[in-house]
């Protein structure tokens, strides 16, 4: 997984939380996936047309990691990197990446998974053309 800025190519500007930080004063690792799950959605939402409320294809997280590579906490600011590492049929891997605003080096990197499923029966659909055009244009190559 990277940790460098410039293997990311889409930027979201997050705010960190009072209530991001644990007992020990800095971000809790769960906070992360939060982070990913806003910027992925973001990203779908803006660039792919994603209508999250009536749309008859969503995407489902089945899987999600993450490195942690230091601390960050309230009230920094950060960006979360974005990139497609993997494009399948139905599926699709996200690479994602903290970063204290302007650092050239992330804070945490992880990826997460999406399938893209029929709103209605839960079952695994191709990923809409709409959608697909957005991701093939932050695919790592």
């Amino acid at each position: 997984m990277s940790d460098k800025r410039s293997q990311y190519y889409y930027f979201a500007d997050i705010s960190t939380r009072w209530m991001d930080n644990d007992i020990y004063g800095h971000v809790n690792n769960v906070v992360y996936y939060s982070y990913f799950d806003s910027v992925a959605n973001q990203y779908l939402i803006e660039r792919g047309g994603l209508d999250i409320h009536s749309a008859e294809v969503i995407g489902f997280v089945v899987a999600s990691s993450c490195e942690y590579k230091s601390p960050i906490a309230y009230p920094e600011k950060i960006e979360a990197g974005f990139r497609v590492n993997r494009l399948g049929n139905s599926s699709v891997e996200y690479g994602i990446a903290i970063f204290k605003q302007g650092a050239e080096t992330a804070a945490a990197v992880g990826t997460f998974t999406h399938v893209f499923v029929d709103r209605a029966t839960d079952k695994s659909v191709p990923i809409p053309a709409q959608i697909r055009a957005a991701l093939e244009a932050v695919l790592v190559v």
